[in-house]
């Protein structure tokens, strides 16, 4: 059917844009050659999820490039501009660990995960394998180096000062912390004999001293980290930091594994499995591009298979991108590629499984209801105590499977116990943003509720001259979903408990409850606080957000002594706000 159009397509390089049926961009693609590519798409002899993306397919658009980097470059932007649902395959949303050594007058070491990467002059180390690891190491320098552990510097020493982990950066000035600085450094750059023997130290010192429970808590991290620092033995010996990525490919699956080498020793690694759409040159070029677009360090050099084009990664990648072919560098590279194959092979079975089962579940959905290749589907849920603290929240599931980078909290604006009050309210910020930006509209929208919800959701829909189908989710008195209420006919059909499709309606069901209830409780607890707060003498706004940022909840907060609230507030307005909390709690108890 598209034969004539194909005919015109010029032998240059461009992007491509696929369009569905509601003109709605799902996949955005470059190529050298945009003919030889988009003739390819249609040439009946693509399989796996190509195939489900070309029975998408009613129209394309194409823009000439001058050149295959400007097409990359604006393959970027308009997937930024669009987010088709099938280009979101390939993104991974997840954000690495790193630590940063805050090199200040006075020294400390936060781990973060989320990092500006175009901030210059911040000292970053990593990224960790996981959180945990960057924070029990975090943790333990803090042990062993007394660094300033508060941010900010109060007027009197805390108990980390009576402990020896902080030298009293708040009541000693000009102190030197050159050694200190140093030493730091090196451990984190990757120098692991001065850490072991900092703790050897240590722990020597607590056992002749008799402090054998810290002793042995010393010594238990130094087994672990003796653990950590031998799985780093595969190493290159040159202090460079590089990433090295390669790939395994089978069955219309592309298995992605990187390793990250700092100062030369192998310190973690990332696995992905992703349905090929594209080819695997395309695919692999802007998955790494896309790596290090905003969310992690560019090492100084990166090693990648040799089909891809090297010099197109070199002109968007600010740093040496390059392939190997020998010697240390090959060794690495090819065991990152065996990992990528045994991931693969390990999990194959169970990406098919997943796949196939929430693809399906997706499409006999939309049968059930009269919509054809049901994709995108948008629920709703309200969460309130009482008429206050309320919220709503709304969870994205796309071909069955959920897509958490969509997920959106909405606080309402009226404290009032009214879920159709609500409703309306949510609609209407949701799907009113969505036109005035013109993102993604999804195929069906689903209400947690019955005929009020649904016909809450369709008023405001028909107010903003939308057409998207509403379904409610009933529940029994066992609050077990029972029923799929169709918005247009109010016809309810009973989902066969065994089906696929009441596997993927609960599943939606509880995420979407989960993720509300968990927002609303947040909102309670610093709700709760910031009620408490009000009433202190000398809590302003300012100290107000300290607090909250700190503690969270009144427990936490209420768990805290005078010392540690005087990190934030001054000595008097912290003993009143202990004082203020004692009857608080009190005189809660005695209510329950």
């Amino acid at each position: 059917m598209f034969k004539e159009k194909l005919s015109l397509v010029p032998r240059l390089p461009g992007c491509y844009l696929m369009k569905n049926k509601d003109n709605i961009v799902i996949y955005v693609g470059k190529a050298k050659i945009l003919k030889n590519r988009l003739k390819s798409y249609f040439n009946g002899r693509v399989t796996g999820k190509t195939k489900k993306l070309v029975s998408e397919i009613v129209d394309f658009e194409y823009i000439v490039t001058s050149s295959e980097l400007e097409a990359f470059i604006l393959e970027i932007n308009l997937i930024k501009k669009y987010d088709p649902k099938y280009n979101i395959l390939l993104k991974d949303d997840k954000s690495y660990p790193y630590i940063e050594f805050k090199n200040e007058k006075y020294p400390s070491l936060v781990v973060k995960r989320e990092i500006n990467i175009n901030k210059k002059n911040k000292m970053l180390f990593g990224p960790y394998p996981n959180v945990h690891a960057a924070r029990r190491l975090v943790n333990l320098i803090n042990r062993l180096y007394p660094l300033k552990k508060c941010d900010k510097t109060p007027k009197k020493e805390c108990l980390y000062y009576h402990i020896g982990e902080c030298l009293g950066y708040c009541i000693h000035k000009d102190l030197d912390t050159t050694n200190l600085r140093n030493d730091i450094i090196s451990i984190l750059n990757g120098h692991d004999e001065i850490l072991i023997n900092k703790i050897t130290e240590k722990i020597q010192i607590n056992s002749d001293n008799l402090n054998f429970e810290v002793a042995l808590e010393l010594k238990n991290e130094l087994d672990y980290i003796k653990v950590v620092f031998e799985r780093q033995k595969v190493e290159l010996n040159d202090g460079i930091n590089r990433d090295i990525f390669n790939y395994y490919y089978e069955n219309g699956y592309i298995s992605i594994v990187a390793f990250f080498l700092r100062n030369g020793k192998l310190v973690g690694n990332k696995k992905n499995i992703f349905p090929l759409i594209d080819d695997i040159k395309e695919t692999l070029e802007y998955y790494i591009v896309n790596f290090y677009s905003k969310k992690n360090l560019t090492p100084k050099e990166i090693i990648v298979p040799n089909i891809l084009d090297i010099e197109l990664l070199n002109s968007v990648i600010d740093t040496k991108v390059t392939t190997t072919t020998k010697g240390k560098k090959k060794h690495l590279f090819d065991l990152a590629g065996t990992n990528a194959k045994i991931n693969l092979e390990n999990n194959i079975e169970m990406e098919y499984r997943n796949n196939e089962k929430s693809f399906d579940a997706s499409r006999e959905l939309g049968k059930i209801i009269g919509i054809e290749n049901l994709s995108v589907i948008e629920s709703f849920d309200n969460s309130n105590l009482f008429g206050t603290f309320t919220v709503s929240g709304m969870v994205t599931f796309i071909d069955g499977s959920p897509s958490k980078k969509d997920y959106r909290k909405f606080k309402i604006s009226k404290e009032q116990n009214d879920d159709v009050g609500s409703m309306k309210e949510v609609i209407y910020r949701r799907y009113q943003k969505a036109l005035l930006n013109k993102t993604r509209i999804p195929d069906l929208i689903l209400v947690d509720g019955g005929i009020n919800q649904i016909n809450a959701c369709k008023s405001v829909l028909d107010s903003l001259n939308l057409k998207i189908k509403v379904c409610g989710l009933a529940k029994d008195d066992k609050h077990s979903l029972s029923e799929l209420i169709d918005g247009d006919t109010l016809i309810s059909y009973k989902i066969d408990k065994k089906s696929n499709v009441f596997y993927l309606l609960t599943r939606i069901s509880d995420e979407v409850h989960r993720f509300t209830i968990n927002y609303h409780r947040q909102i309670r607890s610093k709700g709760s606080i910031s009620s408490i707060l009000d009433e202190i003498e000398g809590i302003g706004e300012t100290r107000k957000k300290e607090l909250i940022k700190a503690y969270g909840s009144v427990k936490k907060m209420s768990d805290a002594d005078i010392e540690e609230l005087e990190k934030i507030i001054p000595h008097n307005v912290a003993i009143n706000l202990k004082e203020y909390l004692e009857n608080w709690n009190n005189n809660k108890q005695n209510k329950e």
